[in-house]
């Protein structure tokens, strides 16, 4: 009888990653289940991406320490609900092999039904008819075969099993046999198999989805049901928790608590990729905390996937937390945003997702430690390209001035992994309002049938005629900060004045003037601002707020009588902003309607 050693199971892998890599955009396309947000495919790649590019890009001699590399690759790199549960199933393969150099298909089989079983225990609420009934399809047709002699044959009686078993699942899920379609996980994991069928020499990838008779047979991507998906919850919530001695049963058991549902608890008692669909997402990093140390959050809009998955434009537009966008204004254009990090001594929040702009505001009132904005890293980036160039054939993203924030170069190493020139990265040069309008004026021009030559050009010729303006009554916070010197305070307060800060075409933050004493302060900003602008073109405008409703009010009425507005908002400033700048600071960024 053979043995499967290292060497050969390393190639195996590989050519099963290559093949689900392969598959992202159909998967994607078929993805109805738990939420029909169009992101298994991609979730699926980017986990194998990570095992890809980790253990299985170096020689290993010994079966156990590959899957042992494997299964850490996995739970650090796993995304989505389908991702974890592989992630889990790949972590109790690895343990049940343990140190083994080589190994028997049928010590194999016990380790990949112990990994089905781990698997299906990982879920808190598990459904037949997921990727969970094909590994238990797949891992109970190899156990059954107690003498092997024929490793190929072995492993495609098995791989045949769970081909049947995928085509079954519609008639498990009603969602699916609605849809006309498998179940997206248990078709990535099938493609995984098949993968590793064809390294064998024992059959060929299918390329594709079986077939399968129903009543009503139509993809997602072709209706617009996914844009009304009844989503119990809106954030797709994941971290890596990292500890000594984790106790997975009461983790999943406090995670069970939040009532938060498709959860997920994977991995070994030193390392777990915790998922959960939720509508507060810093509810389970902080729940997470408790147990040891959280790592790689991240927080996925499950309604803007949704909404991606029913668009039809050609191009996406994608920004960050940088830009200060109006309430709904996202949701009506299908603006995607990348959260910036913010921290807080040793806790870290998602920008305004863990942490909105008032919830910020409190805690920078209360806390003595000062907050800290970072670049969201690449892999949020590339995770967000891959699950949208998915669904259109190309994107545009509008981030934060350069200047000021090395946001802009994540996203272009983002960009620089796909190299198929399908992402175009724009500098807007601004930040906050000016951002936002940015962002808007693409999510338009997208919607108008512009491709992205177009918007980009757009975008060029309005960056130079977006203004950003701000005003500040307290320098403490850019003091404090180091961003200016202790003097200038002082001095400030001595002539009583108010400093008026401008962006400018370099995308950097200057003083320009200030404004003697107290007085009727955003009455007098708007004069100022609006003396600097064409009275007789229209403008649209954003004023943005740093914990100051009234005065932002008061600015943005003083504006719409001094100038003419299309359309006037007004925005509770984020971090970007209120971390260097402090409560009071009111913004205004301008836009011509016609450039």
């Amino acid at each position: 009888m053979r043995s499967i050693r290292g060497h050969g199971l390393r190639l195996a892998l590989i050519d099963g990653a290559r093949q689900v890599i392969a598959d992202r955009d159909t998967l994607n396309r078929i993805n109805v289940f738990p939420v029909a947000d169009g992101d298994t495919g991609s979730n699926l790649a980017f986990t194998m991406s990570s095992v890809l590019s980790g253990a299985l890009s170096r020689r290993v001699a010994s079966v156990g320490e590959l899957m042992r590399r494997v299964s850490e690759d996995a739970i650090d790199g796993g995304r989505g609900n389908s991702g974890a549960i592989l992630a889990q199933f790949l972590a109790s393969v690895a343990s049940s092999l343990g140190d083994r150099v080589a190994v028997a298909p049928a010590q194999l089989g016990l380790a990949v039904r112990a990994g089905a079983k781990a698997a299906r225990e990982a879920v808190a609420d598990p459904r037949e008819g997921t990727m969970l009934s094909v590994i238990t399809a797949f891992a109970e047709a190899l156990e059954h075969r107690d003498e092997v002699h024929d490793i190929r044959a072995w492993f495609a009686h098995a791989l045949e099993v769970a081909r049947k078993a995928l085509a079954h699942t519609p008639q498990q899920l009603p969602v699916l046999l609605k849809a006309g379609v498998v179940d997206a996980g248990a078709q990535g994991f099938l493609d995984l198999l098949e993968g590793i069928a064809a390294f064998l020499g024992g059959a060929s990838p299918s390329h594709g989805v079986p077939r399968f008779e129903s009543t009503d047979p139509v993809l997602v991507s072709d209706h617009g049901d996914a844009a009304n998906a009844d989503l119990t919850h809106r954030w797709c919530t994941e971290c890596l928790l990292l500890g000594d001695a984790l106790d997975v049963g009461k983790l999943r058991a406090e995670v069970a608590r939040l009532g938060a549902s498709s959860v997920v608890v994977a991995g070994s008692p030193t390392r777990v990729r915790l998922h959960a669909h939720l509508d507060a997402p810093q509810m389970l990093f902080e729940l997470a905390g408790r147990f040891g140390r959280v790592e790689s959050t991240k927080a996925d809009d499950m309604q803007a996937q949704a909404r991606t998955a029913a668009d039809a434009t050609a191009v996406a537009v994608i920004t960050d937390s940088s830009a200060d966008l109006p309430d709904g204004v996202a949701e009506a254009l299908n603006i995607h945003v990348v959260p910036l990090r913010l921290n807080f001594g040793e806790q870290d929040y998602l920008d305004k997702v863990g942490m909105s702009p008032a919830q910020f505001y409190r805690k920078l009132r209360e806390q003595d430690v000062l907050p800290r904005t970072s670049q969201p890293p690449p892999g949020d980036f590339r995770r967000q390209f891959e699950f949208l160039l998915s669904h259109h054939p190309a994107l545009v993203y509008v981030g934060v001035a350069r200047a000021v924030s090395g946001t802009i170069q994540s996203a272009e190493s983002a960009a620089q992994r796909s190299a198929d020139g399908r992402s175009f990265i724009i500098d807007s040069a601004n930040v906050a309002g000016g951002q936002a309008l940015l962002a808007i004026a693409a999510a338009e021009a997208a919607r108008r049938g512009d491709d992205a030559a177009a918007i980009v050009a757009r975008l060029e010729a309005l960056r130079p005629l977006t203004l950003t303006w701000a005003m500040t009554t307290d320098l403490s916070m850019a003091v404090r900060g180091g961003r200016l010197p202790a003097w200038s305070k002082r001095v400030v307060e001595t002539l009583g004045l108010t400093p008026i800060a401008r962006i400018k075409p370099s995308g950097k933050l200057g003083v320009v003037t200030g404004l003697l004493g107290r007085r009727h302060l955003p009455e007098r900003f708007a004069r100022y601002v609006a003396k600097r602008v064409d009275r007789s073109v229209r403008w649209r405008l954003i004023v943005g707020h740093c914990d100051a409703p009234s005065g932002g009010a008061q600015l943005l009425e003083q504006l719409r009588r001094m100038l003419d507005c299309q359309d006037a908002w007004l925005v509770e400033t984020g971090p970007a902003i209120g971390a260097h700048a402090g409560p009071g600071t009111l913004v205004v960024s301008l836009q011509p309607v016609e450039a």
